[in-house]
């Protein structure tokens, strides 16, 4: 069985959260059972880009400069790393706090830009990640607990998909993201291909709706952690009051049989699960709808019952970021306005998610508008 533990976290008050974070750790063995000395040890925070840590869309950087601290006195060489969605490594790192977590911590910043390609043992046979996430003896995973418009949630498994550096994730969505079970496979396979030695999920503030940049912060007051990536995402799921069935991840890890995708089989220390108050986030609205028909007929249900990205011209101000990352390549800026080709679009959502200015809305197809109208939901 893999062990998940729990402990409430009422906020990020240094003294407080280390206190929580030590109690987190105990009954896994405490940072020495994961960190030994001399050992480079790389932590991979989610820094999607720069926001303050308010936002929700970052790992918060007390979080980081605790575990740092940590892992530092059990004789570890400490270093921070990961690739932005946008923005430049450093400004970026400086906005979430990263900067100054690493500056209190004695940590070293690593920009993710020099990469090595692995054989995959999957249906992937070559991904390159990273140079620095690959070579480091020990990795903590430090996701945000978010929705994510593709994944459903997005906790330990999708977060180390900042190992695939800066451009290259969108060659990555054009391959595997025009399904949400191939997708799911890339992430797992990644996670396979190098697993860290600890997740340390950041609950305390999550994000709930249009995450993962978009969404609302929501408090949930708690830190899960866990060796095994899926298992904690499996947890991190039932905090947020979501099913395995909307979970591309979990359902995929099942089918394969990997350890920790059944909740039966996961070993709960900590606080228990069923005292902490139910909750359920709410789901982005962006959620795409997979028909498992046949091709011709999938591409025309998919337009007329699916939702796609469309830019609001009001606050839009044609920077071209979405532009420039969209995968297929569907957006584009003509007569002054940015328009979605959504032949092209495969509902990666990367537009969304790399928006500085939250200026890419979303808007439901035909059909989709009148089955929600009849229903009275508000999302499908």
């Amino acid at each position: 069985m893999e062990s998940v533990s729990i402990v409430r976290a009422s906020g990020y008050d240094y003294d407080e959260l280390k206190k929580a974070v030590c109690e987190l750790l105990e009954p896994l063995g405490g940072i020495n059972a994961f960190v030994s000395s001399g050992e480079k040890v790389l932590l991979k925070p989610n820094m999607l880009s720069g926001k303050s840590p308010e936002k929700a869309v970052t790992t918060h950087p007390v979080l980081v400069q605790i575990v740092s601290e940590l892992a530092r006195d059990a004789g570890g060489r400490v270093v921070i790393g990961d690739s932005p969605g946008i923005g430049g490594f450093l400004s970026v790192a400086e906005k979430c706090g990263f900067y100054e977590a690493a500056r209190k911590s004695g940590a070293a910043l690593a920009e993710f830009k020099d990469g090595v390609e692995l054989k995959g043992g999957g249906i992937f046979k070559s991904i390159r990640v990273a140079r620095n996430y690959y070579e480091a003896d020990k990795i903590i995973n430090l996701p945000k607990l978010k929705t994510h418009e593709m994944m459903t949630l997005t906790c330990a498994v999708k977060n180390l998909f900042g190992a695939v550096i800066g451009a290259e994730k969108a060659g990555w969505h054009l391959k595997a993201g025009t399904s949400k079970s191939l997708f799911a496979r890339l992430l797992l396979e990644i996670y396979l291909l190098k697993k860290p030695a600890l997740n340390i999920v950041d609950a305390i503030v999550a994000m709930e709706g249009d995450g993962p940049s978009s969404g609302t912060p929501i408090k949930r007051g708690i830190l899960i952690a866990g060796a095994n990536a899926v298992a904690v995402d499996v947890i991190a799921a039932r905090v947020a009051g979501i099913p395995g069935t909307l979970l591309p991840i979990e359902r995929e890890a099942a089918s394969l049989g990997l350890s920790g995708a059944v909740i039966e089989e996961i070993n709960m220390l900590g606080e228990s699960i069923q005292n902490i108050p139910a909750m359920s986030f709410k789901l982005p609205k962006g959620m795409d709808v997979q028909f498992g028909l046949p091709p011709l007929v999938t591409r025309i249900m998919k337009s007329h019952l699916t939702s796609y990205p469309a830019a609001d011209h009001s606050i839009c101000i044609l920077c071209g970021i979405c532009r420039d990352a969209c995968p297929p390549v569907a957006i584009k800026i003509r007569n002054s306005a940015l328009s979605v080709d959504k032949s092209r679009c495969i509902r990666c959502w990367c537009c969304r998610e790399l928006c500085p200015h939250n200026a890419m809305g979303i808007k439901s197809g035909r059909l989709l508008r009148v089955l929600k109208k009849l229903s009275g939901k508000s999302s499908v």
